[in-house]
């Protein structure tokens, strides 16, 4: 490789770019060689497929109740109480008169100077009770972004090998994708499609070993996400099976549905 290209590459500059932490002249040195440079552009897509893997495991819909709850609160709060009052016929003299209006305006300035207070006592808890929202939903948010990071390293890492699962006649629209870095020594899987199974079968995922299967876990259709598994050292090859519920630790040679040939790809 190119030592131009090779100190690119090494800079980080290219996952900086994917990620919009990037200075503005960074970001058109980066433009420059995708533009240029063949293997900056096929690095570039690989990057951004595999951030959207990753944003779409992580992806959460908003609550639909939020923007009734909001709109209801503004009716609630920009309704104003009237104060009905009764005419009399009676006949008072204009002192009589002067100070009813003074002791009404009074009282009614009282009353509207008391009902904005408790209105505004209760805007100032609901802020509160808001910026604690905000601060919790900042903290989760910034531990999904943390495990985000994580995720989009290892798959982008140089060592971590890419292995896809496909169905044989028993699970034809079966697909998985297994992430493996032997270096590192983790493993992550990211289920694409699982066919639906009855309810007292599941699907499990095995290490091949010399002398024995190791059982990894179940694989459970509704989890559409990249997860890790267990990382097994000298594993010849995983495999998918599909197997009774009471019966999780236990396998046979003919349960298995899908499966990748691990050591082939590490003598290559």
């Amino acid at each position: 490789m190119d030592k131009k290209l090779h100190n690119f590459f090494a800079s980080g500059l290219l996952e900086k770019y994917v990620l919009d932490e990037i200075s503005a002249s960074e970001s058109l040195q980066v433009e420059q060689f995708i533009a240029k440079y063949p293997e900056v552009e096929q690095e570039y897509i690989k990057l951004q497929e595999n951030l959207e893997i990753i944003a779409k495991a992580q992806a959460v819909e908003a609550p639909v109740s939020i923007l009734d709850n909001i709109l209801e609160d503004i009716d609630d709060k920009t309704q104003t109480p009237v104060v009905k009052l009764n005419t009399s016929s009676r006949k008072f003299s204009w002192f009589s008169i002067a100070a009813s209006i003074a002791t009404l305006l009074f009282a009614g300035g009282f009353y509207m100077k008391n009902e904005q207070n408790k209105a505004l006592k209760r805007e100032n808890q609901v802020v509160v009770d808001e910026i604690f929202d905000l601060r919790d939903d900042i903290d989760k948010n910034n531990q999904k972004l943390d495990n985000l990071m994580r995720q989009f390293m290892k798959l982008n890492n140089p060592e971590t090998e890419k292995y896809v699962f496909r169905g044989n006649d028993r699970a034809k629209d079966l697909k998985t994708v297994a992430y493996i870095n032997p270096i590192e020594e983790t493993s992550m899987i990211d289920v694409v499609s699982l066919p639906q199974l009855p309810e007292d079968q599941t699907y499990q995922l095995w290490a091949e070993m010399q002398d024995r299967m190791v059982n990894l876990g179940i694989l459970d259709a509704s989890q559409r996400k990249l997860q890790s598994v267990p990382y097994v050292k000298d594993a010849l090859a995983l495999s998918i099976t599909i197997g009774p519920k009471e019966r999780l630790n236990t396998t046979s040679a003919d349960s298995a549905i899908a499966q990748i040939d691990l050591n082939n790809k590490r003598n290559n």
